[in-house]
This record gives C-alpha cells, structure tokens and sequence, in this order.
C-alpha cells in the first residue's frame, strides 16, 4: 500500500546524503499506527554513534547541579586547644602548642571539604549539540523513536493513553515532546500516569533521551529541533568568527 509523505525535510540536505524517513502515527484511534511518512534530516537523526559524547554529556548535565555541602573543622574551629600542652623544652617529649592541631586525635582537620562546594562547569556548546543529535539518531535507530501527527486525544481518561501506550508497545517510559502548548486531554491524562511524561521542546535534555526507552515527537516538533540543531553546524565561519553567539539564533 502506498505511503503519503506527511512531511519533508525543509532545510537543505548535503549532496552526499539522504533524508531517512521515519512512520507518523496518530493519538486519535488505536488503529490510526501508520498514517504517513516524514523525512528526516540525516545531520541529526543519522549521525555517528558517538557513546562517548553521550557518556561526557550525561555526566555534565548531573554534575552542574551537584552542591556538596561536607564540611569539616579547621584546628582555629574545633572546640578547645588554647593552652599548650606542656613546656617546649625538658620534658622529653615532641613539642607541641595545642591539642588540636592536626596531628593530635580529635584535632583540626587539614585540607579537608570546605563546602558548599560547587561541582559546575561549562561544557561547549559543540558538544551538547552533538550529545543531542547522537541521542536521537540511537532513538530512531532502535526504534525506540515515534512521530505523531499531533496530541490531539478524543478523551482525557488516563485509561486511554495507557493502552494506547501498550497497544503500540512503547515500553515501560514514554518521553513525550511538542514544541506547541499540551491540549488538555492529553495533559490531563498523562497526569496520573507515572510512565509517561511531557515535557517542551525547549527541555529537551541527552539525560531524558537515556533515561526514558521511547520518546515521542510531534511533527512541529521535527521541524523544531532540525532548525535549531542546524544552525550551529554554520553558526561560526572563518569570516564571521566567534561574536554575539546568539544575535542570530532562529
């Protein structure tokens, strides 16, 4: 049976490479599993398998919010150890001046935690971009990634998106993404359900990609993502170097 194609690449594809493409299907019936095609830009959903950029930006993205707050006593803190033991010289013994020195048991402690301590650091742009691009291309590729044509549900009952979900064999984490406001239905429905979640397109993460085993995009929300993942691949030229990063983000 022929296929429509619901959807075409709209940026430029380089001469070398071509679209993949990637089924549509519909909230409104459980039947409603196929009702297109839309082409994907290969620069993000068919790019190298990088683990490694994944591995680096997961790890940043739970380091920038990590606050230790260990923190041990200095020898000017602790409690007591202003008198000096004993006499410098004659008593045959090492000389010291306060039982709280850092040799003594109970004593300061020396180069120790001094929290709250920040674990933050910046991570190039260039590498989240790519972390998010390797995110969804391993999402397609293990058919863990479904387009809709939109959220529009015919009912709020959780019930519904919760068979739906298992009819269509989502798994047990459906990550569910649109660049548009939520309908009510769907936000209502998703409510009560701890395996599914929405989110915006703008909180799209390489953390939730990992984290969840299907995610779910929206046809706007495609267009979305490719525009915005494009632009930095020529964001910076060798006429127009580094400056203003953002004066002409999309």
């Amino acid at each position: 049976a022929y296929a429509p194609v619901l959807r075409g690449c709209h940026l430029a594809i380089p001469s070398h490479r071509t679209a993949v493409q990637a089924w549509v299907e519909s909230l409104r019936h459980y039947d409603d599993r196929h009702v297109g095609l839309a082409d994907l830009h290969p620069d993000v959903f068919a790019v190298m398998p990088r683990v490694d950029i994944l591995h680096t930006v997961a790890v940043w993205q739970r380091n920038y919010k990590r606050i230790s707050y260990a923190k041990v006593k200095t020898r000017a803190e602790v409690r007591g150890g202003g008198k000096k033991p004993w006499a410098q010289k004659g008593s045959g013994r090492a000389r010291h001046g306060s039982i709280r020195s850092p040799l003594w048991r109970g004593g300061g402690i020396i180069h120790g935690p001094r929290g709250p301590t920040s674990y933050y650091y910046m991570l190039p742009m260039k590498v989240r971009v790519l972390g998010l691009k390797v995110a969804l291309t391993a999402k397609l590729m293990q058919d863990n990634l479904h387009v809709v044509d939109g959220l529009d549900m015919p009912t709020f009952d959780p019930q519904y998106l919760a068979d739906l979900a298992q009819y269509r064999r989502w798994g047990q984490s459906v990550l569910i993404v649109d660049v548009n406001k939520m309908p009510e239905n769907i936000t209502k429905a998703a409510a009560s359900l701890k395996t599914i979640t929405l989110v915006p397109a703008l909180g799209l993460n390489v953390y939730s990609l990992l984290k969840y085993e299907t995610l779910v995009l929206t046809l706007d929300t495609l267009a979305f993502l490719e525009e915005k993942l494009l632009w930095h691949d020529s964001r910076y030229t060798a006429l127009y170097p580094f400056h203003l990063p953002y004066s002409d983000f999309p």
